[in-house]
């Protein structure tokens, strides 16, 4: 099959969280099994990095949205360790900034320009998609854009459109003002008339509305979303299209993510050889400058410090913890002031128990995955996650709400019938996280023989769980082929 796949974020060409990680390790997954995948993105400043090269395709292409003339070219690069075609939309005005997203007052022009962009590539191209796949908010006026702008051209005769939602949380909602820039002005009683009266228009609604499918990246989270709880005020159109919505768990690079050939780590290991496992512990705890005690647990975190990963709970619960029970902590992460405070202020605290390091460093990250006892994610809401599957892999047990993909994830450890991969809560509350944290560090022990043999087994049932793209990509292929058909 034919399939254009677009998004605002590529690993490792730019990345904030995992959508960048899915948009290449599934085109990726899809081209191993045959499929023709072309990815579009826009060129920001960080993609232009030394050494990278980049071929022209399409140069000074111009579009006219509403009277505002957008010249753009756009370049070709290939995904690493795969030969999928990735295509950088090139227009300097537009992309040329620090961070891949902004608070700026063109921030809805940006992401218009890149699903026009992608459709003029396809023409340049003769490129006829089977499947335009849209992500998030960013490209979901894709869908119809191929209803009405490009309703002309038989290129896209027999084309489908897949949305998939990474977070609902994120809309992208603007001023009805905008709505020439769409480039649809003309059609504008195709767009939510509620919200129009209201003097608004929302991206990510216009795409449940018209894309053929919809997905988002687990189960649980496509039941979530249609509640009013979690549906962030789009749940009762979610259920109107319930028929065409489906909660396909996101996978990981097993490849990348192997303890036993990862090259970040100081030593290797196996679920068949634990013994590496407590020396990238110690390896770890040195390189955070807190001392390495024998039958201490390792508690450790890789985030965003954002109000949805759940470090509300953390300010009653974690100094507490630290006070009153010989545990220690490695946290990596930058985010909301709040929490960056939270964590500056236990390590000051807690100057043998606890290490903060703002910011993000890849390697680093893989340390405490597989240096760490435990990982921390008490998230409020996780559409999917990808940490808590990292750490499984890593035979690092997670403690996680049960919540979106944590719950798809992660099982409830029981130690009588030697099953289960974690510890979960039910609770978003304090008393939920001091329960998740209370069973993980009662599973730890004091370090006997016998608390050693109640880790390993959790260590090897985590170990032996398979996330990678092979278990998922099938259901990707059908949800494209039904369409097709």
């Amino acid at each position: 099959m034919k399939v254009l796949f677009v998004a605002s974020e590529v690993t490792p060409f730019a990345k904030s969280g995992g959508l960048g990680d899915v948009s290449a390790a599934l085109p990726r997954a899809l081209q191993g099994r045959g499929h023709d995948v072309r990815i579009v993105m826009p060129m920001y400043s960080r993609v232009r990095k030394a050494g990278r090269s980049f071929e022209p395709v399409v140069k000074d292409a111009q579009i006219d949205l509403g009277g505002l003339r957008v010249i753009f070219s756009i370049y070709e690069a290939k995904l690493p360790d795969a030969e999928v075609p990735v295509y950088f939309v090139w227009c300097p005005s537009l992309y040329d900034r620090p961070g891949i997203y902004t608070q700026d007052s063109d921030e809805h022009l940006r992401f218009i320009v890149l699903s026009w962009a992608s459709l003029v590539l396809c023409q340049r191209l003769g490129f006829s998609p089977d499947i335009v796949h849209a992500n998030d908010w960013q490209t979901a006026l894709l869908p119809l854009l191929l209803r009405t702008a490009f309703s002309w051209d038989r290129l896209f005769a027999r084309t489908k459109t897949v949305l998939t939602i990474h977070n609902i949380g994120h809309q992208g909602g603007f001023d009805a003002k905008i709505l020439p820039h769409t480039g649809m002005a003309n059609d504008a009683h195709l767009f939510h008339q509620d919200f129009l009266r209201e003097g608004r228009v929302n991206f990510l609604l216009t795409g449940i509305l018209y894309a053929n499918a919809i997905t988002t990246v687990s189960p649980t989270y496509a039941r979530e979303i249609q509640t009013p709880e979690h549906g962030v005020g789009l749940d009762s159109f979610l259920r109107s299209r319930r028929d065409v919505l489906f909660g396909v768990l996101n996978g990981i690079d097993e490849g990348e993510w192997n303890p036993g050939t990862d090259r970040s780590l100081p030593a290797n290991y196996s679920a068949e050889d634990l013994s590496g496992k407590e020396k990238c512990k110690e390896a770890l705890l040195a390189a955070a400058g807190l001392p390495y005690v024998t039958g201490v647990p390792l508690l450790g975190i890789v985030s965003r410090l954002a109000w949805q990963k759940g470090f509300d709970l953390c300010f009653g619960v974690l100094p507490q913890l630290f006070a009153s029970r010989a545990v220690q902590m490695v946290v990596l992460g930058t985010g909301e002031p709040q929490y960056e405070a939270l964590f500056h202020g236990l390590a000051r605290r807690f100057g043998k128990q606890v290490t903060y390091r703002p910011g993000f460093s890849e390697p680093l990250a893989h340390q405490i995955e597989a240096g760490s006892d435990f990982f921390l994610m008490p998230s409020r809401y996780e559409p999917c996650g990808l940490n808590q599957m990292y750490s499984l892999r890593y035979g690092t047990a997670p403690i996680v709400h049960r919540t979106g993909g944590l719950a798809d994830t992660v099982s409830p450890f029981d130690a009588r019938r030697e099953r289960g991969t974690g510890f979960v809560f039910n609770h978003f509350d304090e008393g939920g996280l001091r329960y998740g944290l209370s069973a993980a560090l009662a599973t730890f022990g004091q370090g006997r023989p016998e608390d050693r043999a109640r880790m390993a087994t959790l260590q090897r049932n985590g170990m032996r769980q398979r996330f990678g793209w092979d278990e998922r990509i099938g259901s990707y292929e059908s949800i494209y082929k039904l369409l097709a058909a």
